[in-house]
């Protein structure tokens, strides 16, 4: 479990029983607990170097939600749900949070899950449609659950109070097994993110490895869960090509048969920009640059994404990939 150097605390997040247990838990280890009025707005951690960013990501925050707004989604959901945590211990290099880091890339849990979960369900059930909510879009649900127990929370009380609807999320992480016994009807979508290993180790710092994350796969599908799985981001490093095509062949090989009748795939391309740059290059010096002038254009205020050509020769080969390999499987989206 993820022990924080120290803890930053809105006083109103000992008003929930969440909040309270979680204080309980880190002052009880000696923990620094220090109350702060807002959490988005920590003044010590503004001030601090970029170069000291991994230092801050093995902070925590715990506060309360005040932004219950639903965004409109047509991709893999119908909204974007702002749920129990924001932000990640892990340190991915392209991470869009990093953006902002000073404000929410390290972890950040929000407390009053009731609030949040009885919007969704109210939402859902004067829905005529079947919806479907992404609740992950800003953290890792199944890394949070381990601090939390958010998820298992989560997943028992829709499906107790609702009789339709879905919730999705993505992630990274392998530690799904105290997920795999629950009832979920078939109406939770895990959606993973792969890579190839090489960038894992690289590029997406402290997450799974590779292996671990095929295997939860193929434990969420034999759970009969819905299961996705995110070729994310695809990132254009000098042998790409070689990269991506391991990649899927070892999908190929090592996904159940119950997995590759049933799954669906989303591609999506790496976006950077020049704050992840001016982070990365002085809080990890020794990692691989991302930012490549040649391959890259701007993109909007301030980030960049692959040339037009560039892309379209990555997506043509990566479309012929998954067609040998998973002829019968959806893309649900390339971008």
């Amino acid at each position: 479990m993820f022990l924080p150097r120290e803890v930053f605390f809105e006083r109103n997040a000992q008003n929930y029983e969440l909040g309270k247990e979680l204080l309980a838990r880190y002052q009880e280890k000696g923990i620094p607990c220090t109350e702060i009025e807002n959490h988005n707005n920590i003044e010590q951690m503004r001030k601090k170097e970029n170069k000291e960013f991994p230092k801050m990501k093995q902070n925590l925050i715990i506060g309360v939600r005040k932004t219950h707004k639903f965004v409109p989604n047509h991709k893999t959901s119908d909204y974007l749900v702002p749920y129990t945590s924001s932000g990640c211990i892990a340190m991915c290099l392209y991470c869009y949070l990093v953006c902002n880091y000073n404000k929410c890339a390290y972890l950040r849990l929000f407390v009053n899950r009731e609030e949040m979960l009885d919007k969704i369900i109210k939402v859902n059930n004067e829905s005529e449609k079947e919806l479907t909510f992404e609740i992950g879009s800003n953290s890792d649900l199944i890394l949070e659950n381990t601090i939390t127990g958010n998820l298992v929370w989560t997943i028992q009380n829709f499906i107790a109070r609702t009789e339709k609807g879905n919730l999705t999320f993505p992630t990274k992480f392998d530690m799904v097994d105290p997920i795999l016994n629950l009832e979920h009807q078939g109406r939770i979508i895990v959606r993973v993110s792969v890579n190839p290993q090489e960038i894992i180790r690289k590029v997406e710092l402290g997450t799974s490895p590779l292996k671990n994350r095929v295997e939860a796969i193929n434990k969420l599908k034999e759970a009969d869960y819905k299961v996705g799985i995110l070729i994310a981001p695809i990132v254009l490093v000098d042998n790409w090509k070689e990269e991506y095509k391991t990649l899927i062949e070892y999908l190929a090989e090592n996904l159940s048969e119950k997995v590759k009748k049933e799954c669906f795939f989303e591609i999506i391309f790496m976006t950077y920009s020049y704050i992840h740059n001016a982070i990365n290059t002085e809080a990890f010096p020794n990692n691989p640059v991302l930012y490549d002038k040649e391959k890259m254009t701007g993109r909007g205020r301030g980030k960049y994404t692959y040339k037009k050509e560039i892309r379209e020769e990555a997506e043509s080969f990566l479309r012929e990939l998954m067609q040998k390999h998973f002829p019968n499987n959806e893309i649900k989206y390339i971008v």
